[in-house]
């Protein structure tokens, strides 16, 4: 039937060119923007996936800086230590030099007080962005002996959870202004003299060769020993700790490059195809535009069937 209210054929070709328009207008949203899941409109599914992702590789990001942070601070730590190591080795050779008959134990003290200097010195050196681990006070407000560390974020069915490394402080801390409980500081008493000294305030200049002198020496010598291996202790934990805050970081790192390709799995759009996609819906949007030319041009010829 030949109608001039309805066009069949026109009304036809106009939906269909419609839809190559919305098509084609998808398209090239996915093109410009790289997305083919940009709103909850495209995959309500993968678009609350992708989000609530994104949303834990941000976390991910702070804590990587967190974790930059905090290794630095462990290698600031750690090179101190490192470093105070080598002085109390050179005085306790001083303490050894001293037990020999006949020498000057006054000019040894001399230099023993500058290697004293030097330990305070890079104890309270050894500070990265208000931390330090090695010259503390332990009377302060809001101090605490354990350290602790982001290490990750992570999300589970009952919600989500923030880890933490956690390190001992007391087993690094040097001078303590509060008790004097450091390794450094902390106090023994000699035997025959009744004196107090630490490995950062001994002092021989007075001593003579007697025989209660000579074992108050030994003593002392005996007692920076083991300082000296407390000493050691402490870098090795404080080494072990930078291996850990190491390989964190690059694990975290690690999982954020994994999250992101999971994301985009999930969202991007493939450009190869949606190119493909763009040059064949063109050619439709101008096949359409034509099929609905000729379909309107269709109620023109019925004024033919009415000429004489």
């Amino acid at each position: 039937m030949t109608s001039i209210n309805t066009n069949r054929a026109a009304m036809t070709a106009l939906a269909s060119l419609e839809a190559t328009q919305k098509n084609l207008d998808n398209t090239q949203e996915r093109i410009s923007t790289g997305l083919r899941v940009n709103s909850a409109t495209d995959n309500a599914a993968y678009w609350s996936i992708a989000t609530t992702m994104k949303s834990d590789n941000s976390a991910l990001s702070t804590i990587k800086d967190a974790l930059g942070l905090a290794s630095a601070t462990v290698d600031v730590t750690y090179t101190a230590l490192n470093s105070e190591v080598d002085v109390v080795k050179q005085i306790k050779d001083k303490l050894v030099a001293a037990a020999a008959p006949g020498v000057d134990k006054a000019k040894i003290q001399t230099e023993i007080a500058a290697l004293q200097g030097q330990l305070k010195s890079t104890s309270d050196s050894a500070n990265f962005s208000g931390e330090n681990w090695l010259s503390v006070d332990s009377s302060a407000s809001g101090y605490n002996a354990s350290k602790s560390i982001l290490s990750s974020f992570s999300r589970s069915s009952t919600g989500v959870a923030v880890q933490t490394i956690t390190f001992d402080g007391d087993t690094t801390k040097l001078y303590d202004a509060n008790d004097k409980s450091g390794i450094l500081d902390k106090e023994d008493t000699t035997t025959n003299g009744g004196v107090n000294y630490s490995i950062s305030n001994l002092d021989i200049s007075a001593m003579t060769m007697s025989p209660n002198d000579t074992a108050d020496l030994n003593q002392m010598i005996s007692y920076v020993d083991q300082g000296l291996t407390k000493l050691t202790n402490a870098a090795a934990n404080v080494g072990a700790l930078k291996t850990r805050v190491d390989a964190q970081s690059s694990f975290v790192s690690t999982l954020m490059d994994a999250i992101t390709r999971g994301v985009g799995s999930l969202v991007d759009a493939d450009m190869s195809e949606e190119s493909t996609k763009l040059q064949a819906l063109q050619v439709q949007q101008q096949l359409g535009t034509q099929a609905l030319s000729i379909a309107n041009q269709s109620s023109q010829q019925i004024l033919n069937l009415f000429k004489g």
